[in-house]
This record gives C-alpha cells, sequence and structure tokens, in this order.
C-alpha cells in the first residue's frame, strides 16, 4: 500500500542521529513567503544515550585502555539500526502536525501559510490576490507610470537645448575617473578631448584657433 507524500519540496530535515542532542525535527517552509514553522523536538533516546556512553569512555580511556570502547561502539550501532525507522515515524507524526499550519492551494498544489491564504476564495493569495491590496497597487503604479510619463515629457523638452553632436569622453585618459560629460576632469582637472564648435556655422574649430576657418567668425 503506497503512502501519499506531503511537503516533498519544501520542508529540511533537523535530526540528529548521535550526540546529546540527538533527536527528530523537521523545519516546514512556506511556498509563497518562505516563512517557517518547525515541529516539535522528539529525542532520540538511542542516539542520546550512545553519546553519553561516548562521552564517558573517551574521560575514562586512560583508565580502561580499548576494553571500553567495545561498548560505545555497540552503543552506536544499536542506534543506527533503529534510527530509520523512528525518523520516518517522527517525520509522519510532523506532516500530520504541519497540517494545521499550511493550506494546499488546489490550484497550483503550493502549501502556504495562514498570511498567504484566502480563506474567502479557499486558494493561496498568488492565485487569488487580496482585493483591497491589488487596487492599492494598481493605483501606485498609475501614479508612477504618470509621473514617468510627465518626466519624460519634461526630459524632452530640455533635450532640445542639449548639444547632440558635441563629443564627450566619459572617462579621463589621464586618471581614469569619470567625467559625467564635462569639459574638465572633475578629479585631476586634465583637459578633455572635446572639439569647439563655431557658434555661427557649427563646424569644428581647431585647437587654438582665433577665428572659424570655415566663416571667419571670431571664437
Amino acid at each position: 500500500m503506497s503512502t501519499e507524500i506531503y511537503f516533498s519540496s519544501n520542508y529540511r530535515d533537523l535530526c540528529e542521529q548521535h550526540g546529546t542532542g540527538a533527536g527528530f525535527q523537521f523545519e516546514f517552509s512556506c511556498s509563497r513567503c518562505s516563512d517557517t514553522w518547525r515541529s516539535p523536538f522528539e529525542p532520540f533516546r538511542a542516539g542520546q544515550m550512545a553519546g553519553w556512553l561516548s562521552r564517558g569512555v573517551s574521560a575514562a580511556w586512560s583508565l580502561v585502555g580499548g576494553a571500553g570502547r567495545s561498548v560505545s561502539d555497540a552503543a552506536d550501532g544499536l542506534a543506527g539500526a533503529s534510527f530509520g525507522t523512528q525518523r520516518d515515524a517522527a517525520f509522519t507524526r510532523a506532516i500530520a502536525n504541519a497540517q494545521g499550519h499550511f493550506n494546499r492551494c488546489p490550484r497550483c498544489t503550493a502549501y502556504v501559510c495562514a498570511r498567504c491564504w484566502n480563506p474567502g476564495q479557499g486558494l493561496c493569495l498568488t492565485c487569488s490576490p487580496d482585493t483591497a491590496a491589488e487596487a492599492e497597487a494598481a493605483r501606485q503604479r498609475g501614479l508612477n507610470d504618470m509621473v514617468t510619463r510627465r518626466a519624460y515629457d519634461e526630459g524632452g523638452q530640455r533635450g532640445g537645448s542639449y548639444d547632440v553632436t558635441a563629443p564627450r569622453q566619459l572617462v579621463c585618459p589621464h586618471c581614469r575617473a569619470e567625467t559625467r560629460g564635462g569639459a574638465f576632469c572633475p578629479s585631476c582637472g586634465h583637459r578633455l578631448a572635446q572639439t569647439t564648435s563655431c557658434s555661427a556655422c557649427r563646424q569644428d574649430l581647431p585647437d587654438g584657433a582665433a577665428f572659424c576657418p570655415a566663416c571667419g567668425t571670431h571664437r
């Protein structure tokens, strides 16, 4: 007889087989917000006993020599033999407990916590978003879109006075600092290789020219 497996992809095994802290515990997470819930810790007595024996053997090693090691090894063997079965039983109990903390969406089959569940629709909030939250989010998107369009139009108007033909160096060749398109480097003051244009005919002027060689206009 097959058994259906729940929470197959959104749980974490926190079980410890050996040591004084040996026990069974599982952490389940919401598929939508990733908040977690942990099952109550169940001690694994055989593993804890093996841990205690191991610590006792280590402390008394100088007195009993190698003879006492077999006691610890035997305890570890017994703990290992029963761990798998007890872990499976603990996992089954943890799943039954977790089902009271999560809801399974019938549309997307995801397990979600109470905060990510729409009880009126019987669906998760991903499949059935909260109406009030969606309305407020849409209102904000509309506001942002309108401001973006207005800012774009304003930028278009200001762009009419921007000289798009002037070459600009965005990185200073002297110190490698970013120039933001300026005529001089803001970091070292190096004059950037920008061509000056004639104010009358817009022809490029050679460096040091007092008059435009194309129309004669004084620089």
